[in-house]
C-alpha cells in the first residue's frame, strides 16, 4: 500500500481487505492513465484486486478515445481492477454508474451509457474495460470526477464539479459563534501558505470565510505571496536563509499589530512559531476555540 498521508488509503484497505484478502491500494502522484496502468498489469499476469488513485493523469481516457486530463486537486481519478468473469458484461457499466450516483448526491443522475450528470452538466465519467489472460478474466473500472469547476473548452456547457455539492458552512456556523468568542480571538494575521495559494491555487477563501463568520482577519499587503522559509530543501540545507525569510515574513505580519497569527500549513505554523512571541496556530484551531466557548 503506497499513499501520501492525506489519502485515507489505509482506511479503505481495512474496509475492503476482509472481502478481498489480496486487495491493495496505491496512490500515485502522476501517471498517464490509471486504467491503462491496470490493464498493462493485467496483461503482465497481475490479477490482484487493486485500487489505483492518480493525483495527476496526463493521458486519461474516456469512451471512444476521448481524453481526460487531470491536475492535482482538480479531479478525482481512480481505477479499480478486479478478477471478474460474469456471464453477461452488458449491465456492469450501468451498475457502476448507479452506485456512484447514489453514493454522491440525490441530485446526481446517470446519463446513458456512462456519464454522471448534475443539473444538466457532466460531473464525471466511467470507463469499463476487460481483459482475458491465461483463461482468467479481469475487469478495470475507471472513474473520473470533477472536483473543481473546469473551463468549458470545446463543450456546449461548463462541466459540473463536486465542489458545487458541498454544503455552505458559513451559514451553518454563523449562529453558533457568540460575540464574546469573536472578541476573545481579537485581530488575527493570516499567512496564506504556498501549498494553498500556489500549489492548490486556492486564494482568499480562508480569510473571506473567517471574515464572514465575524472574525477580524488581515493579510499583509507586503509579500504575502512569498514563502515564509519553511518549505523546500533550503529549509534543511540553508537554515540561515530559511530564518531570514521567516523573520522577514514575521516582520510584515507583526506590522499588522495582531493578537495572533494563523495559517493553514503545519510546516509554516511550526516555522513561524519558532521566531514569534505571538501564538501561531492553524485557522481551524481559532474556529474550534470560538465554537467551544459558545457551547
Amino acid at each position: 500500500m503506497t499513499a501520501p498521508s492525506f489519502w485515507p488509503a489505509e482506511n479503505i484497505w481495512e474496509q475492503v481487505y476482509p472481502l478481498l484478502p489480496d486487495f491493495t491500494v496505491e496512490v500515485l502522484p502522476e501517471i498517464d492513465s490509471s486504467n491503462s496502468e491496470l490493464m498493462r498489469r493485467t496483461r503482465a499476469g497481475q490479477h490482484e484486486p487493486t485500487l489505483l488513485v492518480a493525483e495527476c493523469q496526463t493521458a486519461g481516457r474516456g469512451r471512444m478515445g476521448r481524453v481526460w486530463q487531470s491536475q492535482p486537486g482538480d479531479s478525482l481519478t481512480f481505477s479499480l481492477s478486479l478478477p471478474l468473469a460474469p456471464k453477461d458484461w452488458s449491465g456492469l457499466s450501468l451498475a457502476v454508474g448507479l452506485s456512484l450516483a447514489e453514493s454522491l448526491h440525490p441530485d446526481v443522475g446517470l446519463k446513458w451509457p456512462n456519464d454522471l450528470w448534475f443539473q444538466d452538466r457532466k460531473l464525471g465519467g466511467i470507463l469499463v474495460e476487460a481483459a482475458s489472460m491465461g483463461g482468467r478474466s479481469q475487469v478495470v473500472v475507471g472513474v473520473g470526477l470533477n472536483i473543481r469547476p473546469r473551463a468549458a473548452d470545446g463543450l456546449n456547457t461548463p462541466p459540473a464539479a463536486l465542489s458545487e455539492l458541498l454544503p455552505e458552512l458559513v451559514p451553518l456556523l454563523k449562529d453558533k459563534i457568540k460575540p464574546e468568542g469573536l472578541q476573545a480571538a481579537g485581530l488575527q494575521a493570516f499567512h496564506p501558505p504556498c501549498t494553498l495559494q500556489h500549489g492548490q491555487q486556492l486564494k482568499g477563501g480562508v480569510e473571506k470565510h473567517l471574515g464572514d463568520l465575524g472574525f477580524q482577519i488581515k493579510v499583509t499587503a507586503n509579500e504575502s505571496h512569498l514563502c515564509c522559509g519553511s518549505a523546500g530543501t533550503y529549509s534543511v540545507l540553508n537554515p540561515e536563509l530559511s530564518k531570514q525569510l521567516r523573520d522577514r515574513k514575521l516582520g510584515h505580519l507583526n506590522a499588522l499589530d495582531p493578537q495572533g497569527v494563523i495559517s493553514a500549513n503545519i510546516g509554516c505554523i511550526t516555522h513561524l512559531q519558532s521566531g514569534s512571541g505571538l501564538p501561531v496556530r492553524h485557522w481551524v484551531e481559532l474556529l474550534d476555540e470560538a465554537l467551544s466557548s459558545a457551547s
